[in-house]
This record gives structure tokens, sequence and C-alpha cells, in this order.
């Protein structure tokens, strides 16, 4: 088996995690990718640390992985002119910064390469120039107003979940603007932004304001439709519950022993349990004080309803090889997609800074464009 993207060269000239997420997803894919740093420094987040990891920050090497790294200096022209080889040779280029004065903007890199699809990552659109930083989005793009309890601060995620939103996005673009150059022979100008994949990833949160004119508020644990669907109390710790249905509903009070919670006219059907979701979480946890999370955790997910103790991250890489999902490959997390008739790539070790430099300047000067790197 040969994995999905073998054979194409990606240029990346990105930094921090949304571009480098986005075209790490590509080399575990099986692309090729040249990562290119300033001399030096290189990307910003290789100071990122502690904690640090073998060859740099932790955070750099959890979004670069496979790839390659040429260190150039684009203020220096001999430097420049290798960028622009790079940019020729490239089926995908990636940038989040301003490569226009370098004579790697969109429209430079299509006449000498039309075929490119040419991915651009900004924080708040292409024109606005502003700085756009994951934290600072999650606060403008009311994610924060939606995050922490309701009597408390607005809180950002505790990942910087726009920037993966975002990585994601810029991945199906690419991946939408290759299938469509098989067809064409032509590449395109794939743009994402920050605040706008932010606003996609609010979904029924967004589609609640939109058809109430009311903004959602902070509600801790709790959804603002759904009831249960929260964190409950049991004799130690919290247990995470999500009834989805009337049936999930009942099994969980077949479970507690209290199946007339079912019946009560309070609790019959999701409209009521949400609004009466004070009494029913009284409810619930009376019954859970019984007993362990853990042992909620067991039986109620034997009987079909959705519910897990709140783990930590090296809890929830235990749980995850237990249900034999393999999360790990090489010490680091597996790429998430799977395939029957293709595979992806083994995870090779972040790159050190400009450690592929030399090769990467041989290749570009070879004779025949195919050879491999």
């Amino acid at each position: 088996m040969t994995a999905p993207l073998a054979g194409l060269v990606v240029a990346d000239f990105s930094r921090v995690l949304a571009g480098p997420l986005a075209t790490m997803t590509l080399a575990d894919l099986g692309a090729t990718v040249i990562k290119v740093e300033r001399p030096g420094t290189g990307d910003d987040t290789r100071a990122w640390g502690p904690p640090w990891g073998a060859t740099s920050s932790s955070y750099f090497e959890g979004l670069n992985r496979s790839k390659h790294s040429i260190a150039l200096d684009l203020a220096d022209p001999a430097d420049r002119r290798t960028a622009v080889q790079l940019a020729e040779r490239a089926d995908v280029l990636v940038q989040n910064l301003d490569l226009t004065g370098f004579g790697l903007g969109y429209e430079h890199v299509r006449a000498m390469n039309p075929g490119v699809v040419y991915c651009e990552v900004t924080g708040f659109g292409p024109d606005m120039g502003l700085p756009g930083y994951d934290f600072v989005v999650q606060a403008v793009g009311g994610l924060m107003s939606i995050t922490g309890e309701a009597d408390g601060a607005p809180l950002k995620v505790g990942v910087a979940l726009v920037d993966v939103l975002t990585a994601k996005d810029a991945t199906i673009g690419i991946l939408a603007a290759l299938h469509r150059r098989r067809e064409t022979g032509l590449g395109d100008h794939v743009r994402v932004d920050l605040l706008s994949s932010l606003l996609g990833g609010l979904v029924n949160q967004a589609s609640g304001y939109l058809a109430t004119g009311v903004a959602p508020r902070r509600m801790g644990n709790r959804h603002p439709s759904i009831a249960p669907y929260e964190t409950l109390r049991c004799a130690d710790v919290p247990i995470a519950v999500a009834c989805g249905n009337d049936r999930q509903f009942e099994r969980l009070c077949a479970v507690l022993g209290r199946p007339a919670l079912a019946g009560d006219a309070r609790f019959a059907g999701n409209p009521s349990r949400v609004a009466h979701r004070e009494e029913l979480a009284a409810e619930l946890e009376a019954a859970l004080a019984a007993e362990p999370a853990a042992v909620w955790e067991r039986r109620l997910t034997a009987a079909g309803v959705a519910a897990g103790v709140v783990r930590d991250i090296g809890q929830a890489i235990d749980r995850a090889d237990a249900l034999g999902l393999e999360p790990l490959i090489g010490g680091q997390i597996r790429h998430p997609v799977r395939y029957a008739a293709a595979t992806t790539t083994s995870p090779g070790r972040p790159p050190r800074l400009g450690e592929h430099t030399d090769r990467v300047r041989a290749w570009l000067s070879g004779a025949n464009p195919g050879e491999p790197l």
C-alpha cells in the first residue's frame, strides 16, 4: 500500500501552529514537506518551551514531524532565488506571512507554476494586516464568551483549538484543490483565516444565535439544548454523562436504580429536561453518590449510555490504547485517519533547524525534476 499523497511536494513557509499542522497532516499522508525557516531562530515555536524534546521544544516537535528543514533568509538574494526555485517545483505552497515582497505572492508563484495549490493562512483575512494568535481570536471570535462557569470569567479552551480548526480547514481546502487540479491541470488560491474557521466551528451555538438573536452564555459543562449533558458528582470524582434521546435517558435511570425518573413529567422529553435541568441534576447526583465514578462508567457504558470519567492526557492515551486504537506510533500521536486500501507514513522525527539545507539545494539544482528528495 502507498500513502495517498506520495510524490507530492509541499513548500511550507508557515510557522507556529495552523500552517505547520496542515503541512504535517500532508506529510503524514505521504507528501514530501520542505519547511522553510529563518536562519538562526527558525520557527517561533522552537523556543516555546519548556517542555523540551530531543531536537527542539515539544511544541515544535508536535507539529513538524516528517519534514525537511531548509534555512533561508528571504532578504538575501541567493536564498530568495532558492525559495523561488522551491515554489516553482512545489505542488502545494503554504504560508502565513506576506511573501509578496519576496516575489513569492500568489500571482508571482502562479505565473511560474500554474499548477500550484497556494494556501494562505491569516488571522483575520488577507487584507486586514492584523496579527492573529489563537488566544486573541478565541476572545474576539466569541469562543471565550461561551467557555467557563456561568458565574465565572470568560476562559480560553485548554488547547489552541482555533489554530487546529484552521489547520483542518486548510487541509480540506488543499485536498479539494488538488482533486480539481487532476481535471484542469491548474492550481488554486486557497485562503483560510482563524476567525472564519472559529465562526464555522461554533456550529449549534452560532445557529442558535442566528435563530433567536440572543447570544449564548457560559454554562460550564452543560449543554444549551440537551439534558443531561454535563458532569455530575459521584462518590469520588465527577463523571461526564450525555443522553441524546429519551431511550438513553431511560437506560440511565434504570442503571441508577431510579426508573421512575424517566416517567416524571418534569423529565419526560428533552425539552422538559432542559427546562428542569437543576432538579434533574440533583436527582441524578443523589443516585450517583452511592458509587465511585469508575463503577458508574462501567455500568453506564455497558448499558449503552455515553459516560466517562474525567481523565488527564496521560490517562486518555492509556484509555485509547486499551480500546485498541493504537494512539501512539514512534513515540508520537498517530495520524487519526486510517485507510483500508492506502496507508499513512511512519512518522519521521522533527528536523533540526536547517538540517536538510544542502540536500534540498542539491535536489532543486538537479537536472531530473522527478528525482527523489
